[in-house]
């Protein structure tokens, strides 16, 4: 890792802390990156005019006992990895060729995302227990890394 994955990586943390998910430990940002030029950031919140999990001070997954790492679909949030995506569409932005740091490893809906957007490293911080998304990740060839400092 250089100093400019270090500190893209600082970026992606700062971003997760705008995240409106009410479980601990469950505040993940995201920065795609090319050139070294910020593109877009996102961060794991609900959808545009839907009520988050801190309005209604619960989480719908500790609610129903979702297991981490499965039924992604069933929860308030737009993931962070999503968010960034949808930005750089809505604004007209190639993230083609890019690298998203992430602060968390993306789950495999997310990875589907990422490899039809064309992004090709994926740098995260936190593992996360989803197999299948490794299994894409690999067929796709994208270069995968878990940041150290």
């Amino acid at each position: 890792m250089d100093k400019w994955d270090k500190r893209f990586m600082e970026v992606a943390n700062l971003v997760s802390t705008w995240s409106s998910c009410y479980r601990s430990g469950r505040q993940v940002g995201a920065v795609i990156v090319k050139d070294k030029r910020i593109l877009t950031t996102g961060y794991n919140g609900a959808p545009s005019g839907v009520f988050n999990c801190r309005d209604k001070q619960e989480c719908l997954r500790d609610v129903l006992k979702i297991e981490s790492g499965t039924r992604a679909e069933l929860c308030y949030a737009v993931h962070a990895e999503q968010n960034a995506i949808v930005q750089a569409a809505k604004l007209g932005i190639s993230v083609d060729g890019a690298t998203i740091y992430v602060t968390h490893q993306p789950c495999s809906i997310c990875t589907k995302l990422i490899i039809n957007s064309g992004i090709k490293r994926i740098v995260y911080l936190h593992p996360y227990p989803d197999e299948f998304s490794l299994k894409l990740i690999d067929e796709a060839k994208i270069s995968l890394e878990q940041f150290e400092e």
